[in-house]
């Protein structure tokens, strides 16, 4: 293709040179034929026109820029008279313009948020360089310490690599401690990333001398000012994290906030402090995958290298290791905990993006309509242009520079519009309990698309008349005031408007589809009723206890907290469910003497709760008996399984007192089955799960839960009064259970507004093209109905005549554009989990809402043909 245009441009360059050629040689002869006249030879004659002329070469060059001059005036003036039009007609012009803002914005503030989130998500130099190392499997993402320094260490297409893992801790400041967010990472993290301090320094590597050897902070600049105001002399001050002296050595830079593209962390620490910041080494253990890692690939290595790199070594480790049974690796773009958020964001963001364009493309076929018909309004205007010798070409660039203006008109507005709503998202902190900030700030790419949609947004409207304007007869136009075409441009426009409105009825159909979506959501059993229930989260080592201590306290806890009056249950349980999940194990069947992960029946969510947690959860026991204080370490240990993990484990058989296994020396009864729940997320499909008992199965993480009738606010001030007196020190997140819940609810709640917007801006859509068709259908048949009406006409045959097309045409595209919306499920489940646009509810409310549509973009127009008054319209004739 570039060939054949640089071929045409060849031809089209030589065309040009003849004709200056030929202009030059005109010149010359006939300054010889002067010369001659006045007398001279011919040879004095030619050497006289050659000196006056001066050089061919030089000529040319002064022709060809004098007619750039002349092109660009052309069009400088063109422009002009396109924005005066425009002026000449505001409504029009302010009604074009906010459509097309409203389309373009959409999709900038679409692409902004693609392009710092999913595109570019880590700030860091050289970011395009850097990877997630997750498994081979989808869904599990993480990997060991172990493992991480064998990838670390024997691979050979890594320049380095990291781990890190996020936690929350009690960081004390002058003997208050504060419930504070922070990454735990390796060593080199600052390192590989290629960061340097804002203050102070980081620590390193050669910190590092073995477990609970490198007792350093570096804080984030924004706690750092928040906490310590920004003074510069924080360094060397001494804090307790977890009651364990730390020293702050550094700030970070104040434009990195870690490498999760949400989470912006107080502080980071050395990994090699886990156990004693958490009372858990996990550094040695190969089984405890639970870190996320990153590495940055050498100049030249591609991203397939260094996967079967990584793969090669996976393989080696299984065979050293049974732990590592079938260890391998994916690549995967950082800053969204690999794919556990990475794909839901990629698709849902993709989805979202096609969505907005169709909203554009919808955008611009109502423009397009529109400037057809001012077109056709024009003909005679046009033709009397055509008739005094303006070229098709000249009058072809006005109509194309008017929606030129238009266009980028739009574009400003719209991204403008666009860059104050991700300069608002960019300050919205959607949860409270945890750090999260969707950061999005617009760089030359993103202007850049607005550049590009709104130029791409002219075309449409722009080239839609030049059919019109390249076939008119001008005489014919004259006489009869139009072009001559009115048939064919009234069926493009027809075209046109039902491709819009098949458009709208999709983008309806998705935003009624996210309404089903969050309301199932919003419905979903959960295993578990949090309505009534407030919940007090902590981690008792945050106040210093381990897990072996930790009992004592929270049964200490649970005995004062069931005294508060008007409480009808009490428990607890080390994790709450759809908050930040509860880990997962492989189970084995009782008599497994090989653990290897191959040997697993199942893999089970596992949760340690109290007596009294089921009553305070309201999860049913389906079979057996609940915990006792009597299950403690000194009998036999016993669980809870729920109903999928019955069914996958023992089938049709009864599996109450069966046994399982979770290791070589972990056996467990079973004494009761619950119903199922959900634990990740509310989009899971069921999942095994088991629970064991508190006094059998410590662990410092403790959620207290109460159940009452009363108003929440005062159970939770009673709840706080009662847990602080017993350690003052202790932090703890006390919230209503439902309102915990708001992080799971979080995507069906931006899928809702994200296609609801969508669907509004489709329903102005349509409203204004239906509108617009209708009004000038009218108008342009105003003496034909009069007629009617003087012939006798009834007003049912008069709105069927004047309305019947519009209101075939909504009909049509509405049709077009639910067949679209069921055909592009897939696209929808992208956006909205068990997207069904088959559902009759659905397919209903799209029908209705396109009729209510229709009816109000007609209801003006059929009031003004109801109206028509013969008499007058003969009088103004």
């Amino acid at each position: 293709m570039s060939r054949l245009r640089r071929l045409s441009n060849l031809f089209t360059r030589r065309k040009l040179d003849q004709e200056i050629d030929a202009e030059l040689r005109s010149h010359i002869e006939m300054r010889i034929d002067d010369n001659i006249a006045a007398g001279m030879s011919k040879e004095e004659a030619y050497r006289d026109a050659m000196v006056r002329f001066g050089s061919r070469a030089l000529m040319k060059e002064r022709v060809t820029s004098a007619d750039a001059v002349l092109m660009f005036d052309d069009i400088a003036r063109d422009t002009r008279h396109a924005i005066r039009r425009s002026f000449r007609s505001p409504a029009f012009a302010l009604t074009a313009i906010v459509t097309l803002a409203l389309g373009i914005g959409a999709n900038v503030v679409v692409f902004g948020v693609l392009n710092s989130l999913i595109l570019h998500p880590i700030n860091v130099a050289e970011s395009d360089q850097l990877f997630s190392v997750v498994q081979k499997s989808h869904g599990d993402d993480s990997q060991s310490y172990p493992d991480y320094l064998d990838f670390r260490s024997r691979n050979n297409t890594f320049s380095d690599m990291v781990a890190y893992k996020l936690y929350d801790a009690a960081l004390s400041i002058h003997g208050v401690p504060k419930k504070s967010w922070f990454y735990e990472v390796s060593g080199n993290y600052f390192r590989m990333l290629g960061l340097h301090p804002q203050l102070g320094r980081f620590f390193d590597l050669n910190d590092e001398h073995g477990p609970n050897s490198a007792p350093y902070v570096v804080l984030s600049d924004s706690f750092w000012r928040d906490q310590f105001g920004g003074d510069p002399r924080v360094l060397g001050t001494t804090v307790d994290i977890n009651k364990h002296p730390f020293t702050i050595i550094g700030v970070a830079p104040k434009d990195f906030h870690g490498t999760e593209v949400f989470f912006w962390p107080d502080f980071w620490v050395p990994m090699v402090n886990e156990q004693q910041i958490n009372g858990y080494e996990y550094l040695s253990q190969r089984r405890n995958h639970g870190l996320w890692v990153i590495g940055k690939v050498r100049d030249g290595v591609t991203v397939s290298q260094a996967t079967d790199n990584l793969n090669a070594i996976g393989a080696q480790l299984a065979k050293e290791y049974p732990e590592d049974e079938g260890l391998g690796a994916r690549l995967v773009k950082p800053g969204l905990m690999g794919d556990f958020l990475g794909d839901p964001a990629r698709a849902f963001m993709t989805g979202i993006l096609l969505l907005a364009l169709l909203v554009l493309v919808a955008a611009c076929a109502n423009l397009a309509g529109i400037f057809a018909a001012r077109v056709a309004d024009r003909s005679r205007e046009l033709a009397v242009r055509l008739a005094i010798g303006s070229s098709r070409w000249h009058v072809l660039r006005q109509v194309a520079l008017e929606a030129m203006v238009i266009s980028l008109a739009g574009g400003v507005l719209g991204t403008l519009f666009a860059i104050g709503l991700l300069g608002a998202l960019s300050r919205w902190q959607p949860f409270d309990q945890f750090p999260v900030h969707v950061t999005v700030v617009p760089d030359w790419q993103v202007y850049g698309v607005a550049l590009l949609l709104s130029v791409a947004s002219s075309v449409l409207p722009g080239l839609l008349p030049a059919r019109q304007i390249w076939q008119t007869d001008a005489m014919q136009a004259m006489k009869s005031g139009g072009f001559g075409t009115v048939f064919r441009r009234a069926t493009l426009r027809d075209i046109l408007l039902a491709t819009q409105i098949a458009l709208c009825a999709l983008l309806l159909t998705a935003a009624l589809v996210a309404l089903r979506g969050m309301q199932r959501s919003l419905h979903a059993p959960l295993g578990f009723q949090p309505e009534g229930v407030v919940s007090a989260e902590t981690d008792l080592h945050m106040g210093g206890y381990s897990d072996q201590s930790s009992l004592v306290v929270q049964k200490r806890m649970l005995e004062q907290a069931s005294h508060i009056p008007g409480l009808t249950a009490v428990g607890s349980i080390n994790e709450l469910p759809l908050n930040t999940g509860g880990s997962g194990t492989p189970v084995y069947r009782e008599g497994t003497t090989d653990f290897r992960g191959s040997n697993s029946v199942l893999g089970a969510k596992f949760y340690s709760i109290s007596p009294g947690y089921l009553r305070a959860a309201e999860t049913r026991l389906l079979r057996g008996r609940d915990f006792s204080w009597h299950d403690d370490a000194t009998t036999t240990k016993v669980a809870l399984i729920n109903s999928t993990f019955a069914r996958v484990m023992f089938g049709d058989v009864l599996p109450i007192g069966h046994h399982f296994m979770i290791g070589e020396k972990s056996l467990y009864e079973i004494v009761g089955i619950v119903e199922d729940g959900k634990y990740d997320s509310l989009t899971e499909s069921p999942q095994p799960a088991m629970f064991f008992p508190l006094a059998q199965y410590g662990d410092s993480d403790t959620a207290v839960i109460v159940r009452s009738a009363l108003p929440p606010a005062e159970v939770a001030r009673a709840l706080h009064s009662t847990l602080t007196s017993i350690d003052p020190d202790l932090p703890f997140t006390i919230r209503n259970w439902q309102d915990e819940l708001a992080v799971m609810y979080f995507p069906a709640r931006v899928a809702t507004i994200s296609l609801g917007v969508m669907g509004m801006l489709a329903a102005m859509l349509a409203v204004t093209g239906i509108f617009g068709m209708a009004a000038y259908s009218i108008s342009k048949r105003w003496k034909e109905l009069g007629i009617r009406v003087c012939l006798g006409a009834q007003r049912a045959q008069l709105m069927r005549s004047a309305l019947g097309r519009p209101l075939a045409i909504l009909v049509t595209g509405s049709g077009a554009g639910l067949v679209v919306g069921v055909l592009a499920s897939r696209l929808l489940a992208q956006i909205v989990y068990q997207a069904t646009p088959r559902d009759p509810l659905v397919l209903c409310g799209v029908l209705l809402t396109m009729a209510l549509l229709g009816l109000v973009a007609t209801w003006i127009p059929a009031r003004r043909v109801l109206a028509v008054d013969p008499a007058q319209l003969l009088r103004d004739e």
